[in-house]
């Protein structure tokens, strides 16, 4: 994974594999990456056609670092009814933390992994091989630009916080 311009530049023609995150500022493009973690990104997509993603938060949003959401209750805390998904790291030769890319949030259990995701506002090379890549924004990184960032080294976000209106794959897409 190189860069999240060339991404955009090549377009995303398998709608199976887009995801479609609708923001207050506008639509987001998310490649699905299957080929990196398949698990992931079946969970992604079964979240996304049960309607789970529609109206949560995106409770933790650090400037210059990353927006993260996914879980309904907005604390950090939730998930999904699902179980925990065991890791699928990449190693940073074959796909690294960019502006654009999409990571499973998790607790220091690497295979906690349930249904809450970020979006990176920049690079973190810190991230690389410890966290499972699942996508990337192909287009619509200036919506999530203007999600409400938080306060304090947490990031958590005062009430009200920005949402996600509406998640949907483009296959299912009218």
């Amino acid at each position: 994974m190189t860069d999240t311009n060339d991404a955009a530049a090549q377009g995303t023609t398998d709608k199976e594999n887009t995801l479609f995150l609708e923001l207050k500022d506008g639509r987001v493009t998310i490649q699905l990456l299957p080929d990196l973690a398949p698990k992931h990104v079946e969970r992604i997509k079964t979240l996304v056609r049960q309607g789970f993603y529609d109206g949560t938060p995106f409770h933790r949003v650090i400037e210059g670092f990353m927006a993260q959401g996914g879980d309904p209750t907005g604390t950090g805390t939730g998930g999904s009814q699902l179980p925990d998904l065991p890791a699928e790291f990449t190693p940073p030769a074959k796909a690294r933390y960019l502006r654009g890319t999409c990571g499973m949030a998790r607790t220091m259990n690497p295979n906690s992994a349930n249904s809450q995701f970020f979006i990176m506002f920049a690079p973190a090379p810190s991230l690389d091989g410890q966290y499972t890549i699942w996508g990337r924004v192909v287009s619509g990184m200036e919506a999530v630009d203007k999600i409400k960032r938080g306060s304090g080294s947490s990031g958590m976000v005062p009430a009200p916080a920005d949402k996600i209106i509406k998640a949907q794959i483009a296959a299912d897409a009218g």
